[in-house]
């Protein structure tokens, strides 16, 4: 479910605060009742008018897109760096990304202009798994790895409890690779991480998301999510909680 106002906004019809003013005006109906309530949600079944015209609603679209270093994880800048979204000039529907990848950090990211399918993943208790190879400063440590697989506590409070992988060291450049899976999705999680236990992270990927992988795409490349792919991503999110 998505609030009234996104609806409307995400429906191209008015801004989300102009939507909100018309909601307050008396000027929208869901299913033929005039709503006032701004925490009003609604589905995808529900009938949304406006000033007594349907609102015509998007086809749900799902991405998959190998994010490059140096790119904003959003749909715009106003410093005019290059955004995840330029990635789809084909695409007309308004897509915005599941989460965030850093600016500096690479990887696998989803796009979609489903909400209720991108809140579903990003909620904590979902627990959908994120796997990232790290290449961090130092040797790391049996004790450091055991401080990130119990939980590490972050100005923002403690991290769950992450997998961790040493792939390979490098005793000549000082320095170790490292597969983490975290199924938070904290601001820098992985590198703040890495730093609280004094190995700094130089360069960063993303390599899963849930079951979903990069195989097959170069960095810049993108491709569409399959329906079952989808439907296997919901199904993966929605019986989480029912496992513990």
């Amino acid at each position: 479910m998505e609030r009234l106002q996104k609806v409307i906004a995400h429906s191209g019809v008015a801004s989300r605060r102009k939507a909100e003013e018309m909601i307050l005006a008396g000027k929208v109906k869901v299913n033929g009742v005039v709503v006032k309530e701004l925490g009003t949600k609604v589905t995808s079944k529900d009938r949304v008018e406006v000033e007594e015209v349907q609102i015509q609603r998007e086809e749900p679209v799902y991405f998959l897109l190998y994010k490059p270093r140096g790119v904003i994880s959003a749909v715009d800048d106003d410093k005019g760096r290059k955004v995840v979204t330029d990635f789809f000039p084909h695409i007309h529907a308004r897509i915005y990304p599941v989460g965030r990848l850093d600016y500096d950090t690479s990887g696998l990211l989803l796009l979609t202009n489903d909400g209720e399918f991108a809140n579903l993943l990003m909620h904590p208790k979902n627990e959908v798994e994120k796997v990232y190879v790290a290449k961090v400063k130092g040797l790391i440590m049996r004790e450091s790895i055991r401080k990130l697989e119990k939980g590490i506590k972050l100005e923002d409070g403690m991290t769950a409890p992450a997998k961790v992988k040493v792939l390979s060291a490098d005793k000549k450049k000082d320095s170790t690779i490292v597969q983490i899976t975290i199924h938070e999705g904290r601001n820098r999680q992985v590198r703040r991480m890495f730093d609280a236990v004094g190995h700094p992270v130089v360069k960063l990927k993303r390599e899963m998301y849930a079951f979903l992988t990069l195989q097959g795409l170069r960095t810049g490349d993108a491709r569409e999510l399959s329906p079952h792919e989808v439907k296997q991503l919901r199904a993966l999110a929605s019986a989480k909680p029912n496992k513990k």
